[in-house]
């Protein structure tokens, strides 16, 4: 497993329409899963995450946050339009970690407990995209108003079209943060050089 494919990710989930505010406001439920890992080094508690990462597409990586976005929705017929009155959210954040099987030396935790305490901070990160995500969704969509639409079918296609360019914003920046991150002097770079060459 090279360093290129430990890449971290968020998954996207479907978007559909809720009721405006800000991202610091955007109420989610979160999770934290682990998967087990092995090793009395830090060099081997990296490989065998290479080994027993989550798969994302073709490669494993080291940390991934998901998210599952539903909502409750009020379409209003006014006259022969139809608008979108109200609607709620419900966001689940969940983010998956590695875990030692095992109490490590000393040395080995006091590395350990950097690198994980730098992976939790870069997943808040892609956690904080997926609340401006739901915020950017609430602005570009509730109060939405479709004339001639009183059986609400029209709407749904427009808000299709805002939706996929707000989700695509939300990709570029996660892409864009990774690649910040593990570019060579970046966070992640940095945490794994620590780990890998400490004790």
């Amino acid at each position: 497993m090279t360093l290129r494919n430990m890449i971290y990710a968020a998954t996207t989930a479907g978007l559909a329409i809720a009721s405006p505010s800000t991202a610091a406001e955007i109420k989610a439920t979160e999770t934290i899963e682990t998967y087990k890992i092995a090793g009395r080094t830090g060099a081997e508690l990296y490989a065998s995450i290479g080994e027993r990462g989550p798969l994302l597409g073709a490669n494993r990586v080291i940390a991934h946050t998901r998210f599952k976005l539903t909502w409750r929705r009020d379409y209003q017929i006014q006259g022969n339009d139809c608008v979108l009155a109200t609607a709620v959210p419900r966001l689940v954040i969940t983010t998956t970690l590695p875990k030692p099987t095992a109490s490590l030396p000393a040395p080995v935790q006091a590395s350990w407990t950097t690198f994980i305490e730098g992976v939790r901070r870069h997943e808040a990160v892609h956690g904080r995209y997926v609340r401006d995500l739901v915020a950017k969704i609430e602005t570009a969509t509730i109060g939405l108003r479709q004339p001639d639409d009183p059986g609400c079918k029209a709407i749904k296609t427009e808000m299709n079209r805002r939706l996929g360019a707000i989700s695509n914003e939300r990709r570029d920046l996660d892409r864009a943060f990774d690649q910040a991150e593990f570019t060579e002097g970046g966070a992640v770079h940095a945490l794994i050089l620590g780990l890998v060459n400490g004790p």
